[in-house]
């Protein structure tokens, strides 16, 4: 007993220590004024039938760090990446584009954020580099099929997918309307009928959305 309360004795100066430390002020800026709290990236995802698995969507961003010449995109596992392109909105320029796998990531000597495995898979969109003082925005439209978080259950559109842009976007295929979302959402109808939710993203991590629909 007496042991216990010389370890409790010694150790509470530095814990009321560390507990009346003020402060820093504006720490972590670089983290916390980051693209997220910019929201300068939007991405409107376009449903195909589900039957199909599939998806398009597009997505912009904006670049504005000097010497930036490249855009990486990693695929999701369990997802495949079709059609890839890209364009620069200011201007109407269509992009390079590419799609690595495996060790030609490697290879290219790309930072992906992650361990390069040989499913790994990235789709690469080149432009100038970005100059002093300029920024690009561009537009970056692809498919996805997906069948392990987009399809049918029963006679029920599922989809059980994350999101981890600010600004997200869903536009339910011709045909379906919304049942069920887990998360917050503006939904709208489009001009051609289709339903549209929007979603703000406001934390720092991905967001588990399940959305549900059945046929008119």
């Amino acid at each position: 007993m007496m042991r216990i309360v010389a370890v409790t004795a010694f150790l509470a100066p530095a814990i009321l220590a560390a507990q009346s430390t003020p402060p820093t002020l504006g720490a972590n800026r670089s983290g916390r004024l980051s693209e997220r709290a910019r929201q300068d990236r939007e991405i409107v995802y376009f449903l195909q039938q589900p039957e199909t698995h599939a998806f398009d969507l597009y997505h912009d961003y904006t670049e504005s760090r000097p010497g930036v010449d490249n855009y990486l995109n990693v695929v999701r596992g369990g997802s495949a990446v079709s059609n890839p392109s890209a364009y620069i909105l200011d201007t109407g320029e269509k992009l390079t584009v590419e799609t690595l796998r495996g060790a030609r990531i490697t290879e290219a000597k790309l930072d992906i954020g992650e361990p390069v495995t040989a499913q790994s898979e990235v789709v690469v969109i080149r432009y100038p580099a970005v100059k002093q003082g300029q920024s690009v925005r561009l537009r970056i439209s692809e498919t996805y099929t997906d069948p392990g978080r987009y399809g049918l259950n029963g006679d029920e559109l599922v989809w059980d997918r994350a999101f981890g842009r600010p600004a997200n976007a869903m536009v339910l295929p011709q045909g379906w309307y919304l049942t069920n979302c887990s998360i917050p959402a503006t939904v709208s109808t489009q001009p051609d009928g289709r339903i549209r939710l929007d979603f703000i993203n406001q934390r720092n991590d991905n967001v588990e959305v399940l959305v549900t629909a059945r046929r008119r």
